[in-house]
């Protein structure tokens, strides 16, 4: 049998869809763009940004951070800037899922742990049987997933928020 189709998820993506990019990763881009002499100054102005208390808050701290690294290091400045407002859909959340919401990490592990436990079998026979495995898996406590911050919110809709790009 074939591998299930790279186009699988079509259909999940889309404009209506947010997604969020990584708090964390996008962290590691900066500093990798950055002397090494202005790492803990850089780490600093970016969690001032990314752990602000609320959205006007975060907005404002991101403007701020991209007027100043402009003119210390631009490829710092660039960066941010590329992530563009993905790397703040968390804000259009409730609060209390922020944290959980920040970064990729709970995905990253689901991910890393369900290929290690399929990493024997190189084709599965359809792409329904993805998610019917992973629910075993999950079910049978073989995967576990530590409980999302702000579960009791997540019914709430998504609040929409266009991000100001002139900074």
């Amino acid at each position: 049998m074939d591998r299930f189709p790279d186009d699988w998820l079509v259909g999940l993506r889309g404009d209506d869809l947010p997604i969020q990019r990584c708090s964390v990763h996008k962290h590691r881009n900066l500093l990798a763009h950055a002397p090494k002499h202005m790492h803990d100054e850089l780490t600093e102005d970016y969690r001032d940004v990314v752990y602000a208390n609320n959205a006007a808050e975060v907005e404002r701290r991101r403007k701020a951070f991209l007027r100043r690294w402009r003119l210390k290091c631009r490829a710092v400045a660039d960066s941010l800037e590329e992530a563009g407002a993905r790397l703040f859909t968390f804000t259009r959340l409730d609060p209390s899922q922020w944290k959980s919401a920040r970064t990729t990490n709970a995905i990253e592990r689901l991910n890393e742990e369900f290929r290690r436990r399929i990493k024997t079998q190189t084709v599965l026979p359809c792409a329904d049987t993805v998610p019917m495995l992973l629910w075993a898996l999950l079910a049978s406590g073989q995967i576990q997933m530590r409980k999302v911050d702000g579960w009791e919110t997540l019914s709430q809709p998504i609040e929409p928020m266009p991000l100001d790009l002139a900074a």
